[in-house]
């Protein structure tokens, strides 16, 4: 049995009012960084990791350094858990994409998985490198415990596929800055044993 404790960065500007933020290198905010301190602990007092996986971006590695310095383990950047790359979207917010491309905007909140994004990625293509990652650290780490620290979207895609979920299903899902997501994977079976969970940010 192996164990996936799947978490989100901390919260960082562009968050609200929303702007799509893909690659773009956004630090951690005051807000963040206590999200990320507190997931932390909770991670250390539920859970044993025998390693931590990030995103390169610097929200994730910064929220995988602090759940190291709390669980000891040890932490490496997966450029397969960045988020999405948005193209001529990043750093725009759903009101200017849609005024500059109405089709393609009402296409990406009606059927994402359909949804072209100009010179960015496809779900599909998230999908493809998520579930490499998804490969790689089951077969690294077959039997133990271990933390993946993405973004929303990948986040996303992620459980879609544990869950045996289509792409089409994609805003049925919610991530929350610093949730707690946890997936047991025993053979190829995969059980969601935690969605989206935030009562450890409570007070934060």
């Amino acid at each position: 049995m192996t164990r996936i404790v799947l978490t989100r960065h901390g919260h960082v500007d562009w968050i609200a009012p929303e702007r799509f933020r893909g690659r773009a290198e956004l630090p951690l905010s005051d807000l963040g960084k206590r999200q990320a301190l507190a997931v932390a602990r909770r991670i250390a007092e539920t859970w044993q990791p025998d390693a931590i996986y990030t995103s390169p971006l610097s929200r994730c590695v910064d929220t995988g350094a602090a759940i190291a310095r709390a669980t000891g383990a040890p932490v490496q950047a997966l450029e397969g858990l960045a988020d999405t790359d948005y193209g001529q979207w990043q750093g725009l917010t759903h009101e200017e994409v849609r005024q500059r491309w109405p089709e393609e905007h009402r296409t990406w909140l009606e059927a994402p998985d359909l949804a072209a994004i100009p010179d960015g990625e496809s779900l599909a293509d998230v999908l493809a490198r998520g579930t490499k990652v998804l490969r790689e650290v089951l077969h690294r780490h077959a039997g133990k415990t271990l933390v993946l620290v993405g973004h929303d979207s990948i986040n996303r895609v992620l459980l879609l596929q544990a869950l045996g979920l289509p792409l089409s299903r994609y805003w049925r899902l919610k991530q929350e800055p610093c949730c707690l997501n946890e997936i047991v994977v025993e053979d190829t079976v995969c059980t969601l044993h935690r969605l989206n969970e935030s009562g450890h940010l409570a007070g934060v």
